[in-house]
């Protein structure tokens, strides 16, 4: 399993949580962004940063991820595209994005977008929060573990 980030609207925290993990289970990570990025020295994790322009950073995701990778988004096309190719996709508050869910979480965004563009305001996400870091590192872990095993590395 390699990791690929979305990393222009990526938390800090999350990326310190991510950081962590793939020095901890020998997971490769990349942060793809518009801009340059910051990252632990080490050959685990990278940074890829893409030219500016609307989508560049989930167009270059989408191209490099496999089967079985994993990538962290808030992003729902992006979400969707990785889906279709045999990824996962997991927002930084923890929510797991997968075939059983990407279709109806896409029409909830297309119907909030089409209410935006009426002229009502639909608000945004709420602050993050503590709940939100626990949950993404619980589920990372989960995954990880469970990539683990089905690659044979029982520790």
């Amino acid at each position: 399993m390699n990791i690929w980030v979305d990393a222009d609207a990526c938390p800090v925290v999350i990326r310190d949580i991510l950081f962590r993990a793939a020095q901890r289970t020998s997971t490769r990570l990349t942060l793809v962004a518009n801009q340059p990025m910051q990252t632990p020295p080490g050959e685990l994790i990278r940074s890829l940063q893409v030219g500016a322009g609307f989508d560049k950073a989930d167009e270059e995701i989408v191209a490099r991820t496999s089967p079985g990778d994993l990538v962290i988004t808030s992003d729902i096309p992006l979400a969707a595209d990785v889906i279709a190719k045999g990824a996962l996709a997991l927002s930084p508050r923890g929510e797991l994005f997968d075939a059983s869910n990407i279709r109806a979480r896409l029409n909830m965004r297309d119907f909030l977008d089409s209410m935006r563009s009426s002229g009502f305001d639909t608000g945004g996400p709420p602050a993050f929060n503590q709940k939100d870091r626990k949950q993404f590192a619980d589920h990372l872990d989960r995954l990880l573990a469970k990539s683990r095993l089905q690659n044979g590395d029982r520790e």
